[in-house]
């Protein structure tokens, strides 16, 4: 079994929980300590259970609750050094750090990962491919361009969660954002509109493999999931693909659990432990 779930995706903070039956593995801690474990609980697990905190960057919406989530909790930080360098000083409690780096596989539990180099304006961010019985989870956060690294790495998932921040057309017309703004958020450093995470997904799910899209990051202001979820709809039906399920996380709720990979037996264990009907998440809007 390989399965994920967001806990919250925005600007307003950025979690999600990565799992198999035996390995539990969050990603980013960007809302507060008391709503990382309220969430988690939520959804079934103990923090106490984690096996380790993957960062994806240093940004505050995703690294907000690291401090006081983890005065708690024995468990290690893995990051790449010069991230970990700039979270030092605002993260004394973690006990143990692991640095890793981009193209070095390694293993968290029974959970295979790999990483790679996203462009965002952070000091050197990174998306990660997470692995269990050949089944493939790519995990995209915040970037401003798709490179050509992104798309050979990515084009062998099974499930994505990408960043569809901003409509082109609304970011534009936003009378709340200056100039200055607008630029950067648009920007090779900044994050991917709907177009771009569109024309990504087409590419990936020409591959036949690709059967769930996550769309995270949606702005608030200068998006909607009725509008990012027509923009892949249309990106793989222009492409003749159809089959693939296209989902978008919520901002400041779970959503989830998905599943990547197991049995439908193992799928309802997962369920049932957070009280939860299968039902209920089959398709988030």
């Amino acid at each position: 079994m390989l399965g994920f779930i967001s806990l919250g995706s925005g600007s307003s903070g950025n979690s999600a929980l990565v799992y198999t039956a035996k390995t539990f593995v969050l990603v980013d801690a960007g809302i507060s300590a008391k709503q990382l474990r309220i969430r988690l609980e939520d959804a079934g697990v103990d923090p106490d259970r984690l096996d380790g905190i993957l960062i994806t960057h240093e940004h505050g919406d995703h690294t907000r609750g690291l401090e006081v989530f983890c005065r708690k909790l024995d468990v290690p930080i893995y990051c790449n050094a010069v991230t970990r360098e700039s979270l030092s000083s605002n993260v004394s409690s973690a006990e143990t750090w692991r640095i890793i780096e981009c193209g070095d596989p390694f293993s968290i539990g029974d959970i295979s990962i790999n990483c790679f180099p996203v462009m965002h304006d952070a000091v050197d961010p990174m998306g990660f491919i997470f692995e269990k019985n050949g089944k493939k989870l790519g995990f995209v956060s915040d970037v401003g361009y798709v490179t050509e690294i992104m798309k050979s790495t990515l084009s062998v998932v099974d499930t994505i969660f990408i960043e569809a921040n901003y409509d082109e057309t609304l970011l534009q017309n936003d009378e709340r954002r200056p100039w200055p703004l607008k630029q950067r958020i648009a920007s090779r450093h900044g994050h991917l509109s709907n177009k771009q995470a569109a024309e990504l997904i087409g590419l990936i799910a020409e591959g036949g493999i690709l059967e769930r899209v996550v769309l995270a990051h949606l702005s608030e202001d200068c998006n909607s999931s009725k509008i990012a979820k027509a923009e892949m709809i249309l990106a793989l039906s222009m492409r003749g693909i159809s089959g693939v399920e296209v989902i978008c996380a919520k901002r400041d709720q779970v959503s989830g659990p998905f599943m990547v990979e197991g049995s439908g037996e193992e799928d309802a264990q997962f369920y049932e432990r957070g009280g939860y009907s299968q039902d209920e998440f089959t398709l988030f809007d």
